[in-house]
């Protein structure tokens, strides 16, 4: 698909930034590994080949029985008996370059846990003796799918919330902003806090709260947009020609307002994360032994005499945050209209 001329200078000016270029591409690479992450991180082999056929425990359930053993659960690939298994009948197993899942327990460390980083465990284990670098893959996935998520439920309601005040003005404009200003004076952390003792927490619902109130941010933006834009001359000669007013709004006056929109989402999408890691590290996010950020932390500020948790969390949240703003900063420029 050609690209217009005007998204051909947006997109060399992005190209321009080379901050932002780059922060982009190591987001992406980083995303992806998450997005794989059962194909890096994972206690069950990728591939395992016995009597001349090909398994795939990694995606499909397979016995100890369907290997030569006596019991009909999954084997504990990692154990010496399910080793000797496959090596009698000249069997063989490739696993992911970290043999650990999120949720997995080295019953084989030298020292108590949580333990120092080795050579076994890159960046040490919890205090339940489960791999770091596993549970940063994991968490990481789930805050970065959860910000997405927020930010394109924002984006939906915000962008028609605003479109409806600002094209049509008067009472809808003027009701719309009474009930905005009500809203976002609600405080979002403790109603979470407050409903978490009534429901138990999960991804779904963390979502479908926070998006009753992450959309406020954009309607401001697209409300000016649409007041400037709906007197503008070739919106009047549009509704002159009798064009209803639907597809003035969303063909004609918005992807002039989605200028200044874009440049917003990446910074919903950091807050989405950052408020995402605050509950967990609270207790009032993601259920009891999900891998996250937040969990992380609070493992780091319980276990002081393991600096690894705590740093690996900071580092891991600063890089992934930064990255965000890197991007976000390069769109407000690409985007900008002054340019």
């Amino acid at each position: 698909m050609k690209l217009s001329p005007l998204a051909q200078r947006r997109l060399a000016r992005f190209k321009a930034n080379r901050r932002s270029w780059y922060a982009t591409w190591l987001f992406s690479v980083l995303f992806l590994i998450c997005l794989g992450g059962e194909l890096v991180a994972n206690d069950q082999p990728l591939i395992v080949g016995y009597h001349g056929g090909l398994y795939f425990p990694v995606f499909a359930h397979h016995t100890e029985q369907e290997f030569g053993g006596e019991l009909p659960f999954s084997p504990d690939w990692r154990s010496t008996y399910v080793r000797q298994l496959l090596e009698r009948q000249g069997g063989w197993a490739i696993f992911a370059p970290i043999p650990f899942s999120a949720d997995t327990v080295n019953y084989d460390l030298t020292a108590p846990a949580p333990s120092a980083p080795s050579r076994v465990n890159l960046l040490g284990t919890d205090d339940q003796a489960r791999d770091v670098l596993a549970r940063v893959i994991y968490g990481a996935r789930v805050s970065i799918l959860f910000g997405l998520a927020l930010t394109a439920i924002s984006a939906l309601i915000g962008i028609t919330a605003g479109a409806l005040q600002g094209y049509y003005g008067g009472w809808v404009d003027l009701i719309g902003q009474r009930i905005l200003e009500v809203w976002a004076g609600l405080p979002v952390l403790y109603l979470l806090i407050i409903l978490s003792g009534f429901v138990e927490p999960n991804f779904w619902w963390l979502l479908g709260i926070m998006a009753l109130f992450s959309w406020l941010t954009l309607v401001d933006v697209v409300r000016a947009e649409f007041l400037r834009g709906r007197n503008l001359e070739y919106v009047k000669a549009a509704r002159a020609l009798g064009m209803d007013d639907r597809r003035i709004m969303f063909r004609h006056i918005l992807p002039n307002a989605m200028t200044s929109t874009l440049t917003y989402l990446p910074f919903i999408l950091t807050g989405a994360i950052s408020t995402l890691t605050a509950l967990d590290f609270l207790g009032f996010g993601m259920p009891a032994g999900s891998a996250s950020l937040g969990e992380l932390i609070s493992q780091g500020k319980d276990n002081l005499q393991a600096p690894w948790l705590g740093l690996t969390a900071f580092f891991s949240l600063a890089l992934i945050l930064s990255l965000l703003v890197f991007i976000g900063e390069g769109f407000r420029d690409a985007f900008d209209p002054r340019a």
